[in-house]
């Protein structure tokens, strides 16, 4: 079982150190005299809710700082984006744009189904990964392809199947539901194709291992046989050149076909056999790891083991709690929201640190190492998938990283009680 994520209940996640020395009575904290002045105590608290009020008109002001609109302004990005029309006291520097709604990506519309995405060019920050959003109807194809990168899945609605050659010749065929994954590396030909047995067809991420990817620039099997002589693919599969008398002219992508017979009866036998590891993975099986603030179940090559370049962990978040305080040593973040109302702080070192929101279809993009946070602003669960360009999950949890350091070396940095510090949990399981 992975036990990898905290939570924190946002009173105490809250409270200021200040508050912390007086309700210690059994120990004394360093020095009155600060080094430097200490930190403000002036609240920084999310305005989404008041935001959000009925008839409330955001305003760009935090306590006696900023002023009102007096110009143009469009109310419904505020409401969204509180923080970073009032941002927190505590952001400074200049972090690029960490957001991208889907909702702002260029949507292709295919008969049978559509596609959007995301990549440098949305969010130029994002230099490891990007993503696509899809939409098949049922019994539509994506059309037979392969990429130069590899592709990760997460279905978010429906169910699909989907198929696949490797490199030797093996095949796959397997059907794939909400909350399930699937993986093909790069080069591996595949398609897949909308199912009507739990929905209309189906809807799914997708995640490709390269922030510069673009799904146009997809290898299509459409595409290749016409820039391809008829008199040479006769020859390549050794028939009569009039029977290639139909092929497209051009690519289809997305088109529309029929829904397909149950599994067993679409299998097509293979002398080589099938992949030795499956493409796909039962996801939605995986028991979470309950917490006190919500609950996380993760994914990475030692449970999906073809999945050797992206794994995620599926996080949810409850009201008026946090995913706590931490960094990914060597990764960057790729986040994806499914529910909710969130917000995160990134600090980039350097006296550098900016605060974002996201909703339901936005992406969050943390560079590795950034220190930061996912905090629940809203009065609904918050569930987000993090999803990393590497093969086993890792982080570094701020409360674990001081509570596994002598104490004394804390208590010199942050001038807490020494049984304060004593007090905070040494594992990844538990509340801080």
């Amino acid at each position: 079982m992975h036990r990898l994520l905290l939570f924190a209940a946002l009173p105490l996640a809250l409270a200021s150190p200040l508050d912390v020395r007086q309700a210690s009575t059994t120990s004394t904290a360093a020095a009155a005299t600060p080094t430097v002045p200490y930190a403000s105590d002036d609240p920084n608290d999310s305005f989404y809710e008041q935001f959000n009020e009925p008839g409330a008109i955001p305003e760009p002001q935090r306590g006696s700082t900023g002023g009102n609109i007096l110009g143009p302004d469009n109310r419904p990005l505020d409401m969204q984006n509180p923080d970073t029309l009032a941002p927190p006291s505590t952001d400074a520097g200049d972090i690029a744009n960490s957001k991208w709604p889907f909702t702002l990506s260029h949507n292709r519309l295919q008969t049978g189904g559509w596609a959007r995405q995301q990549n440098v060019h949305d969010m130029p920050i994002a230099t490891a990964l990007a993503g696509v959003n899809m939409r098949l109807e049922a019994g539509a194809y994506r059309e037979l392809h392969w990429h130069t990168a590899a592709e990760w899945s997460y279905v978010i609605a429906g169910s699909c199947r989907i198929s696949s050659v490797d490199q030797l010749g093996r095949n796959y065929l397997a059907d794939v539901y909400p909350g399930d994954l699937w993986y093909f590396p790069a080069g591996i030909p595949h398609s897949l194709q909308g199912l009507n047995d739990t929905a209309d067809g189906c809807e799914f991420l997708l995640v490709f291992d390269n922030g510069e990817f673009s799904e146009d620039d997809t290898f299509l099997l459409t595409d290749w046989l016409a820039h391809v002589p008829k008199e040479v693919i006769a020859k390549n599969f050794q028939l009569d050149i009039s029977l290639f008398d139909h092929i497209p002219g051009r690519e289809l992508y997305i088109f529309p076909g029929n829904v397909p017979p149950p599994l067993a009866q679409d299998t097509v036998s293979d002398p080589n056999g099938q992949v030795p590891e499956p493409f796909s993975f039962p996801f939605s099986q995986v028991t979470v790891t309950p917490l006190q603030g919500g609950s996380v179940k993760i994914a990475d090559s030692r449970t999906f083991q073809i999945a050797t370049t992206i794994i995620v962990a599926e996080v949810i978040v409850d009201p008026g709690a946090m995913r706590e305080l931490h960094w990914h040593p060597t990764m960057p973040e790729w986040s994806y929201f499914l529910e909710g109302e969130a917000r995160l702080t990134s600090f980039a070192a350097s006296a550098t640190a900016r605060t974002f929101n996201y909703q339901a279809g936005d992406i969050a993009y943390i560079p590795p190492a950034y220190g930061h946070y996912i905090e629940n602003i809203g009065n609904t669960t918050v569930k987000y998938l993090e999803i990393f360009n590497t093969d086993i999950y890792q982080d570094i949890s701020l409360t674990q990283w001081l509570a596994l350091t002598p104490p004394e070396v804390v208590q010199a940095h942050l001038q807490l009680p020494l049984d304060v510090i004593q007090s905070f949990n040494k594992s990844k399981v538990t509340v801080i």
